[in-house]
């Protein structure tokens, strides 16, 4: 039985200096038009304590167009001015939600340079994608085929720091389909000295991508500090820092991709722990190596890759103590330093820390899916903690 998936597939293209140029004229109109419908939304709450939604931005927008100081909004595709339009109802909806916070302002400098085309916008004919206000096609790298007889929904271009060009085609992508059921569960427990631990006792080194080209980039960074500001020699050395983050940062996404749809393709329950990343990354001595590793992301794969899949994702609290826990009797130490990699508990079993502490998270997870506590600390318990949470004052690595 087939799921129902849309998936994007992005590519990287090569315009030309005409098509480079319409398509920057495009990312500028869209950041302006997010920016002034975000201001005029934040101005229309604090003075009149009012919400403007979707379909009143979008009258905006028809007036600005008709102004001499914005008529330009009239030169690129209307299409990509809309969606901008939706994506802000989006972020404001997710802010209402509490899911978000409230929407920022987008930076020339800094915001992602992109601009999003739906089926009115672009022709897509014999493997050949045209734009709004293109004459020619894009010239697409096509790295690998779109599944068969798919038809792209929406289309994204965006421009990387590095200066590369990707376009992303949003389709159904009918060869995702349930993998057959598998017995088997894993427990894994991310690190820096080694990037996971299952379960099983099999240990995955961490890549450490940063580390590798950490000399490169501190000398083009130094290069670019000296460079004077606004000046042709410091856009280029900028240039050249953009390309080292790229490489460090695609050779991550891979190394990640292959672990994760291993780890789907093997099993059938996977238990991880709720870290909050966020706030690890505040240790000014491990934010580097934590954000090199990039747990967020491993745990982001892992879910959707497991959606597609059929299998489950159980993420036990992260008050659990795994690493203070004895796997054998279930004995809780009192304390279990970082430099501890190695413990024997009074039954005289000796625990590798890592290869414990998998073994904890996966029989956590399990008395998880078995007792109905969700990824996430309940409060519907007498307590108020959810299931596996044993110790509140602090959080053991």
């Amino acid at each position: 039985m087939s799921t129902h998936v849309k998936r994007a597939f992005k590519y990287r293209f090569y315009p030309t200096d005409v098509q480079a140029a319409e398509l920057s004229r495009t990312f500028g109109c869209v950041r302006k038009v997010y920016n002034m419908a975000l201001a005029a939304r934040t101005q229309a709450w604090v003075t009149r304590h009012e919400r403007v939604n979707y379909n009143a931005t979008s009258a905006m927008l028809t007036a600005w167009k008709k102004t001499e100081e914005l008529a330009y909004l009239n030169e690129v595709s209307s299409v990509p001015l809309q969606q901008t339009l939706r994506h802000l109802q989006t972020a404001f909806t997710h802010f209402f939600g509490k899911r978000a916070r409230y929407p920022r302002f987008k930076s020339r400098k800094t915001s992602r340079r992109s601009a999003e085309y739906t089926t009115s916008a672009f022709r897509f004919r014999d493997g050949k994608l045209t734009l709004a206000k293109m004459t020619e096609p894009l010239a697409v790298v096509w790295s690998r085929p779109l599944p068969e007889g798919a038809t792209p929904s929406t289309v994204t271009v965006s421009q990387d720091a590095a200066g590369r060009w990707f376009v992303s085609l949003l389709c159904d992508d009918p060869g995702i389909k349930p993998l057959p059921a598998t017995g088997q569960a894993v427990g894994v427990d991310v690190g820096l000295d080694h990037l996971l631990t299952l379960s099983t006792g099999e240990k995955i080194a961490n890549p450490r991508h940063e580390r590798r080209d950490r000399a490169a980039l501190a000398r083009q960074q130094r290069r670019l500090a000296k460079k004077e500001k606004g000046s042709a020699n410091r856009a280029r050395a900028r240039l050249k820092v953009a390309k080292i983050h790229a490489r460090i940062a695609d050779r991550r996404r891979d190394s990640l991709h292959k672990i994760t749809t291993r780890l789907v393709r093997e099993n059938q329950t996977i238990v991880i722990e709720d870290l909050t990343v966020r706030n690890m990354v505040k240790n000014r001595k491990l934010a580097r190596a934590i954000s090199d590793a990039a747990w967020s992301e491993f745990r982001r794969m892992l879910e959707y890759k497991a959606q597609w899949y059929g299998r489950e994702v159980t993420a036990v609290d992260r008050w659990f103590p795994s690493s203070r826990l004895c796997s054998a009797c279930g004995t809780l130490q009192d304390r279990m330093p970082l430099n501890v990699r190695t413990w024997t508990c009074d039954c005289g079993t000796t625990h590798d820390r890592d290869v414990n502490a998998a073994h904890n998270l996966l029989a956590a997870g399990l008395a998880v899916t078995v007792c109905g506590a969700g990824v996430r600390p309940q409060r519907s318990t007498p307590d108020g903690q959810s299931a596996t949470k044993q110790k509140p004052s602090r959080r053991e690595p």
